[in-house]
């Protein structure tokens, strides 16, 4: 009977620390990962229960969950056998899973009063620096899955800025992905707001309808900043390891205040808008001797969104902790991009060269799944 009491008790705690961060800290978990067993198995409804509140994929995650599963074979042969090209089959595999999700998700998206329960799925990894065929495909995906709780995933390079306004415009949800610096951050932020004032314009009644997050990432921040550090070698470089990340991302949470208030957003927020959440992403730890929970702990504040791997999810529901930590001592968060400033490192050399690899990354997994999926048909 004890055990029993034990069992459940622990249970409960686990579900506790996910539905809390909404509850009580107003932050968003969101799972980041998507696979057809998930569907198929029931396995989302377990993840529902636990306090999971939305999904994000990417071509990495299609990539592992297409390649790893014999579920994906009879419809990409169905696919094939009907005249459809490698990458359309690609696509017609990633629609099933994201439209399969987002049912799922529907009724968070309903009873949250469309906050919460979206589902997100990214444009072609090859259009990163093309803005025209950003907006073209976007439309396309919107369209074509045809769910109101559909987030579509645009990268936020120069080159889709402009991409992110116009899509914004057009009443389409959009979630901005690969950000890791401030200067960029404030471009991503800026172009909600101009895309959301013209469609006040275009179709004022829609403005409340519109949903975006800004996925600013975290480990990946520290995996280059330590390397440098650990190229200078001095002690009080040393010193600063795994600190640059949590530091930016306090710093991006205070200017995401100061963004939305004031009289320009306050025009927009009377026709009902939502401020674009920061979305902390990348928030597994990289180095095993950080807390596996570091970058869910350190990040949480109203009005943001944690997307968890599966690890991380399972590690804070286990053993996270629930307290308002986005915004304390943001003092000390400005000292530690100083003291890296000094010491030579370039935040903003960082974030581009990250933007660049991170870009690279997903186009590696698209490739690398098309071949593999070309190679399956013969």
């Amino acid at each position: 009977m004890l055990v029993h009491y034990l069992v459940s008790l622990n249970s409960r705690m686990k579900t506790t620390r996910l539905n809390d961060l909404f509850n009580v800290a107003g932050q968003s978990p969101w799972l980041d990962n998507l696979k057809r067993e998930y569907i198929v198995n029931g396995e989302f409804a377990r993840v529902l229960a636990s306090g999971i509140r939305g999904l994000t994929s990417n071509p990495t995650i299609f990539q592992k969950a297409i390649q790893g599963s014999t579920l994906y074979d009879e419809q990409f042969h169905e696919s094939i056998k009907h005249g459809l090209t490698t990458e359309e089959t690609y696509w017609e595999l990633v629609v099933s899973d994201i439209v399969g999700a987002l049912d799922i998700f529907h009724p968070l998206y309903v009873s949250s009063s469309g906050l919460d329960g979206f589902v997100s799925v990214e444009v072609s990894p090859e259009l990163a620096q093309d803005m025209a065929g950003t907006i073209a495909s976007a439309q396309e995906l919107h369209k074509r899955i045809a769910r109101p709780n559909v987030m579509i995933k645009v990268p936020a390079t120069q080159a889709c800025i402009p991409a992110i306004e116009e899509i914004i415009s057009r009443g389409i949800n959009v979630n901005v992905t690969l950000i890791f610096g401030l200067n960029r951050y404030q471009e991503v932020m800026d172009a909600y707001i101009r895309g959301l004032q013209k469609l006040s314009i275009s179709n004022p009644s829609k403005v409340q309808d519109v949903a975006s997050v800004a996925s600013f990432f975290i480990s990946r921040v520290d995996s280059e900043v330590d390397k440098r550090l650990e190229a200078l070698g001095s002690q009080e470089a040393l010193d600063l390891r795994g600190k640059a990340a949590i530091a930016q991302a306090k710093i991006a949470y205070e200017m995401f205040e100061q963004t939305f208030s004031g009289d320009v957003w306050r025009s927009l927020a009377n026709l009902g808008a939502q401020v674009q959440r920061p979305l902390w992403a990348s928030t597994s730890t990289k180095n095993p001797s950080y807390a596996d929970t570091m970058y869910v702990d350190e990040l949480i504040g109203p009005h943001s969104v944690n997307t968890l791997p599966d690890a991380t999810m399972e590690a804070f529901s286990d053993h996270g902790s629930v307290a308002e930590t986005i915004t304390s001592n943001v003092e000390g968060a400005r000292k530690v991009l100083d003291d890296l400033h000094r010491l030579g490192i370039d935040m903003a050399e960082v974030a581009d060269q990250l933007e660049h690899d991170g870009v690279r990354s997903f186009q590696q997994s698209f490739n690398e799944l098309l071949a593999a999926l070309e190679a399956k048909k013969h």
